[in-house]
């Protein structure tokens, strides 16, 4: 049993969106080599996330579990904030500005 559970994927993850209590959502980005013409393409992968704890907030850099599901969209769950978003002027940047990094 203990096996099985730390074999679940996990993915790090920019957070774009805070929807409501305990709940984000969160962009993976990659890069992949087009199959034929070996074009580097930029890809994402958007997620919903169970933050049971509230905490991470926009523009932070999260680590993510698979779990089973919590609601109808929700099929991850927070383990860690990794890094916190910098705060500029008295604010934290926008999500969208992180994400494109």
């Amino acid at each position: 049993m203990e096996n099985e559970r730390n074999s679940r994927k996990t993915l790090t993850g920019i957070v774009t969106s805070k929807m409501g209590d305990k709940s984000i959502k969160v962009t993976s980005s990659y890069k992949n080599r087009h199959s034929r013409y070996g074009k580097v393409i930029n890809r994402k992968t958007v997620v919903h996330v169970h933050d049971e704890q509230n905490d991470s907030n926009l523009g932070d850099r999260v680590e993510i579990m698979e779990t089973r599901p919590v609601s109808r969209l929700k099929r991850w769950r927070l383990t860690r904030v990794v890094d916190r978003a910098p705060i500029i002027g008295g604010e934290k940047i926008e999500a969208e500005a992180a994400a494109e990094e």
